[in-house]
């Protein structure tokens, strides 16, 4: 057992991973699993069969036979319950007030471990999925990330929708979704994180009264990816829109990459908040936007760092132009110790506000345990980026910001080769 402040993590005989977070006096709880069954583990053929198995959970299993049963349980005692799929993981969550963690439970553990994924449910599920797909379709402000992703990673499982094709919403089976749960749904791939006011001991004792996973091992691994970018590229899709929304940027650091925290901090001071660079002079100063954010997304051997913005269809090479300098200035400069002092605070502010509820506390640890098998405590964490100097980020600054690997996609009303960069 491993102990981290108010957080111990206990590893049973079959491998499973039990992680449970004390916060004294806290009225809620959340029961979290999270297992290495992303998107990035599917081929071409079966892309969608994560997300479509996650939504397949929530159709009924052995003691909550089915939608109607799972959500009265939980809703009878004012919970809440919800799963994502994301590139390398998914995650299934009920929060509830602390007294009720038992139901909790019950139903989390019904569902990971006996569900049926019913021929009839699936079909219905189907047309369910491709509304889904149907709304990110027309929602340009997400679907630019998906279409970047697409752009930078290319024909690699890491550069396709977590969705899916509509080919296999349309004849995925329930022999794969029992394929496909067999190979990664395992107790060696699964982190289970419960956080409220518990003791620790009886926390563990819950978890492995009801989570009792069969002795089986993970027999599926995704396919790494190494980029090799040295050129810029422009992806424009075509589409009549009231605002144009684009994604621009470049390969970032991957999870593992000590350089992780000072990548953060740059994106930060670039366009993370109200007093960041993109927001006061392309929003503020020149008003070419509505939103604009920067960030870094990192994975096991890979990233992105990337501003988002929506701009109107009329300005949009001037926003292009606009956050293209902004990204030169600080390559050719770099970002001031302010910006660097500011963006720490600003960095550990948010993390501790958001760990003040027992759900992104949850989402936090599980993913620290699964994606890092490293879990750290927020005084480490604090003392990490306090550590890194300004000579770190703007080093750092110049390996990311490469003009040469730039690139942009946007969703708008706009003509192949009708944008471009500076130079």
């Amino acid at each position: 057992m491993k102990s981290t402040n108010l957080t111990q993590k206990k590893v049973l005989d079959n491998k499973l991973r039990l992680i449970v977070h004390s916060i004294p006096g806290a009225q809620s709880c959340t029961s979290l699993v999270l297992v290495g069954a992303g998107s990035r583990y599917e081929t071409q053929e079966i892309n969608g069969i994560a997300h479509f198995l996650e939504h397949m959970f929530f159709k009924g299993a052995k003691k909550y036979k089915n939608t109607k049963e799972v959500s009265e349980a939980i809703d009878t005692v004012g919970g809440e319950f919800n799963a994502f799929t994301a590139k390398e993981y998914a995650g299934y969550y009920v929060k509830v007030a602390r007294e009720q963690v038992e139901t909790a439970l019950d139903v989390l553990s019904d569902m990971m471990l006996h569900a049926t994924f019913d021929p009839a449910e699936i079909d219905k599920e189907r047309g369910v999925i491709l509304e889904e797909l149907n709304m990110y379709q027309d929602t340009p402000m997400y679907q630019a990330g998906w279409d970047f992703e697409r752009h930078l990673f290319g024909d690699h499982p890491m550069g396709r929708d977590q969705i899916g094709t509509k080919q296999l919403i349309n004849s995925v089976t329930q022999e794969q979704f029992f394929d496909f749960q067999e190979k990664l749904y395992t107790p060696d791939n699964t982190v289970i994180c419960l956080v409220g006011d518990f003791e620790h001991a009886k926390g563990f004792s819950l978890l492995e009264k009801y989570f009792q996973f069969p002795n089986t091992q993970k027999s599926l691994e995704f396919e790494p990816i190494k980029l090799d970018i040295t050129s810029q590229s422009i992806n424009i899709i075509k589409k009549h829109t009231e605002q144009a929304h684009l994604v621009m940027g470049f390969p970032g650091v991957s999870n593992q990459d000590d350089k992780k925290w000072a990548a953060k901090l740059l994106a930060t001071a670039l366009g993370g908040n109200m007093s960041s660079r993109m927001f006061l002079n392309i929003r503020e100063a020149k008003g070419l936007c509505y939103y604009i954010h920067t960030d870094c997304d990192t994975f096991s051997d890979c990233g992105a760092f990337t501003t988002r913005a929506g701009v109107d269809t009329k300005r949009a090479q001037d926003a292009i132009s606009a956050i293209e300098t902004e990204y030169q200035k600080v390559f050719e400069n770099g970002i001031t110790q302010k910006e660097l002092d500011k963006s720490k605070s600003y960095l550990l502010g948010k993390l501790l506000l958001r760990l003040e509820d027992t759900e992104n506390y949850a989402h936090y640890l599980a993913n620290q345990e699964l994606i890092q098998n490293d879990l750290k405590s927020t005084q480490e964490i604090k003392e990490i980026i306090d550590k890194i100097t300004l000579d770190e980020v703007n080093n750092l600054a110049k390996e990311i910001l490469d003009h040469s690997k730039l690139h942009l996609t946007i969703i708008g009303p706009y003509q192949e080769n009708s944008l471009k960069f500076n130079n």
